[in-house]
């Protein structure tokens, strides 16, 4: 968790500086704008923090292998985003943005603390990419997820 809680001060650096209007600005119309690319990790997040309470309170435990989830942060590897994970094109304040952030990362630790004297390893459920990834892994995914799409928002502020 170390790690997300750096990447997740450094998301806030990188925007903190901006207006509204500009954290809302599409560069053009095939690209997220940098709310849009906050909001997607909102949903991320807050998602993922479900799908993980559920599949540790119902799923049957099974083996699971680590899988090579720092291949995230290659941004030469594309993927689109599932529908529930995109952002919408409403114009969103920086304010009410890392209210959600602060919300979904508050239930991100909540599950961490909670799971933290157990077997995460050996339940889990799959990502689009990398198949069947446990528990354990979600956690630091999050961050990754996170430091991959900051590299976005910093490619977007040079446009702008």
């Amino acid at each position: 968790m170390k790690e997300n809680i750096q990447i997740r001060n450094e998301l806030y650096e990188a925007v903190r500086d901006l207006s509204n209007d500009q954290l809302n600005k599409k560069v053009n119309e095939d690209q997220w704008s940098i709310m849009q690319v906050l909001d997607h990790l909102y949903l991320m997040e807050a998602g993922l923090v479900k799908m993980m309470t559920k599949t540790f309170n119902t799923a049957p435990s099974e083996e699971i292998s680590e899988k090579p989830i720092h291949l995230t942060l290659d941004r030469t590897l594309k993927f689109n985003a599932p529908n529930y994970f995109v952002p919408t094109n409403e114009f969103v304040t920086l304010e009410e943005m890392q209210q959600k952030l602060s919300n979904s990362r508050s239930a991100l630790h909540t599950f961490v603390e909670e799971t933290k004297d157990h077997h995460l390893e050996d339940k889990g459920f799959p990502h689009p990419a990398f198949g069947q990834v446990n528990l354990k892994q979600w956690i630091p995914f999050i961050g990754l997820h996170e430091k991959r799409h900051l590299e976005q928002i910093n490619d977007i502020k040079n446009q702008l």
